[in-house]
Parts: structure tokens; C-alpha cells; sequence
């Protein structure tokens, strides 16, 4: 592991708007690093998608499991004006886990490439690392040996609220002790299939959840990283989610997750006012079309978590919270990106201390 760090870490942190990309080796200055700013995958799609319903042309979805968010918006428009959907299974599941669920909306699941004409036949991958790789080499800049992909994944859940089935991964990570890093995986488990999705497109990558990435990422923030240690409310005002979380150290003391677009300022001052007490429940938060809210027990013993800061694309929506406006290395939009070589160092750490142990 020591020597693909040593070969440099290829970070693309995949949002709904875009997805956010560095290249990075160790000993290189972060500000010399090249980086890239793009628009998501789930944006492109949705851009093709729009302009095959202009042209009156049905659509054929092959590929994996994607996000969904601009694409989904697309599709339901291209319905809408009278086209044809058709999507293999795996692609299909973009739209919902129960298949009979994607039917229901519209989109015809089936096996092969349908006979209707005129028909657009659109590929879904949430990153494409040969692009990726080709954009580089035309700067004379050669490929990363490690891959690290950042996705928020809902989770596997054909029939249970996807909402629900989210948060209990973040609930379990609390309630568990663990620690942010340990939602970078080399292998996800069988119920992110949004992340087995990523590691089919892009083979031996590390992934990891998005909100965690961020979350890591803030914290290198010089004003952040100074005040860690008693205690700060982290925020990330992404396109489509907002989590907040108490950090303190290495721990997360609590977790909270809603939509952005259901958020004002007033709201979201409210709720994290009473998430730091403790106050906020994870029904209110739900029944609110939100994702959920936990604080540990112990959370008010360990601070009051009256530091703030928040980072994402949104952040700008909240001035009146009075946070503090993240941006470590001066990159706000990489936020996410320097979480996962954050994440991907101390993994390093850590084995090679359990292997100087052995």
C-alpha cells in the first residue's frame, strides 16, 4: 500500500453538479498539483438525455448503476413528451433498487436492445478513469499508481426508504466508534451498489462515501484543524445533500443529513442549533423528507461543538449562520478530494502500525 501512496493518488470526488478531480504525489506542493473541475457524469447524461428528446429520438440505457439526480429529472421530461425508455437491468437501478418501481414510472426494463427507431443508446458509469487519463496526458502529466473515488451511496434498499436505509450506515459508523476513514473502501460491501458500480468501471480503485470525504477534507482547514480538538460542527452544503456532523479529534459524535433544496437559512440554523443539544430527532428530520440526525449519549460531555464551518458548493446560500467558510489548501471546490488522500494516508498508517505490531 506504502508504494502505490509513494506513486500518487488520482482523487475524483463525484457530486451531482461535478465531479472534482486531483492528481497528486507525495512531496509535491498541493498548489502545484493539477486539478480539475467538470461537470458530473449525471450532468452530461442528463445533456444528451435532453437533447435526444428534442430530436424525438427514445433512449437505451446500458451500463451500471449510476447517481442519479440530473439524469433522473431528464428521463422523467423525455417521458413526459411521449419517447420511449428502455434500460438494462444494472442501468436501470439508477433510478430505483425494485425494478417494478422503474417500470411503473415509465422506463421499460428488458434484456436487449429494443427494435424502435429512432433510438439513442446512452452508456451510465458514474467515472470514466480512460478520460480522465487522456485529459492528463495532454499536459505531459503521467497517470497516479492509486485510484480514490468518492460517491454518496444510499444503499441497496428495493423496499425500505433508500432515506432511512442511508442514515443507518452513518448511525451504525457512530455507533460503532469507528472512525471516518473507515468508509474508504478497497472492496465495498455488497449493499453500496452505487460503489460496486464505480469499482466495475474503474478496477483496484479505493472508494469512499462522499460526506465522509468532505468532512476530511474540512478538517485540513488551518482555522478547522486549530479547533478540532475541543470540538467543531462541520458542514457540507453539497448540490443535492447537506451533512453536518460534531467532530472532535477523530471521533464523530454525531451525524445529520437533509436535502439541500428543503433547506433555508432559518431552517438549517434551527436544526443544527438543536443538533449540537442534542434536541433534533432523527424522525423530525425524516418526516421532514430528510435523511435523519444522531448524537451520541456523550456528545454534550465532550463539547458543546459551538465552532462551525462549513464547506460546498451551497455554502454560499447560508451567510447567516456565521461559519466559517472552509477552504483547505485555498480549494473549497477539493474539499472532497483532499479527504480521500486524507483518508487514504492514515489507512496507510494505520497498516503499517498494525504490521510493525506483528
Amino acid at each position: 500500500m506504502k508504494d502505490k501512496l509513494e506513486s500518487g493518488v488520482l482523487a475524483v470526488d463525484v457530486g451531482s453538479g461535478t465531479q472534482d478531480i486531483l492528481a497528486w504525489w507525495p512531496g509535491m506542493a498541493v498548489e502545484n498539483c493539477p486539478k480539475l473541475i467538470v461537470p458530473s457524469a449525471t450532468s452530461m447524461l442528463a445533456g444528451r438525455i435532453n437533447q435526444a428528446t428534442r430530436q424525438g429520438k427514445h433512449l437505451f440505457f446500458t451500463g451500471t448503476t449510476m447517481g442519479g439526480g440530473p439524469c433522473t429529472k431528464a428521463v422523467r421530461k423525455h417521458l413526459k413528451a411521449g419517447l420511449l425508455a428502455f434500460a438494462l437491468p444494472d442501468a436501470a437501478r439508477t433510478f430505483h433498487d425494485d425494478l417494478r418501481r422503474v417500470e411503473e414510472t415509465g422506463i421499460r426494463v428488458v434484456d436487449e436492445r429494443p427494435s424502435v427507431t429512432p433510438l439513442e443508446e446512452l452508456c451510465m458509469a458514474d467515472i470514466d478513469v480512460q478520460k480522465i487519463r487522456e485529459a492528463l496526458a495532454l499536459f505531459k502529466v503521467s497517470m497516479p499508481g492509486l485510484v480514490a473515488v468518492s460517491v454518496q451511496d444510499h444503499g441497496f434498499s428495493p423496499h425500505e426508504s433508500n432515506r432511512a436505509f442511508r442514515f443507518k450506515q452513518w448511525a451504525d459508523l457512530l455507533k460503532a466508534g469507528k472512525v471516518l476513514e473507515d468508509l474508504l473502501y478497497e472492496e465495498p460491501p455488497e449493499h453500496l451498489t452505487r460503489m460496486r458500480a464505480v469499482a466495475s468501471s474503474a478496477p483496484g480503485a479505493w472508494i469512499m462515501d462522499t460526506g465522509a470525504s468532505a468532512v476530511l477534507g474540512a478538517v485540513l482547514d488551518p482555522w478547522v484543524a486549530e479547533k478540532v480538538d475541543q470540538g467543531v460542527t462541520v458542514v457540507n452544503a453539497g448540490n443535492e445533500h447537506t451533512v453536518a456532523t460534531l467532530v472532535k479529534g477523530e471521533k464523530v459524535l454525531g451525524v445529520y443529513e437533509h436535502h439541500t433544496s428543503l433547506l433555508n437559512e432559518e431552517k438549517l440554523k434551527d436544526h443544527l442549533e438543536r443538533f449540537r443539544q442534542g434536541d433534533l430527532t432523527n424522525q423530525e428530520v425524516f418526516d421532514d423528507r430528510g435523511h435523519g440526525c444522531l448524537v451520541l449519549p456523550e456528545a454534550p460531555l465532550e463539547s458543546d461543538f459551538r465552532p462551525t464551518s462549513i464547506t460546498g458548493p451551497n455554502r454560499g446560500r447560508f451567510p447567516g449562520l456565521g461559519a466559517h467558510m472552509a477552504a483547505p489548501f485555498g480549494d473549497m471546490m477539493l474539499t472532497g478530494c483532499f479527504g480521500l488522500i486524507e483518508a487514504v494516508k492514515r489507512r496507510t498508517r494505520t497498516r503499517g502500525e498494525d504490521t510493525a505490531r506483528n
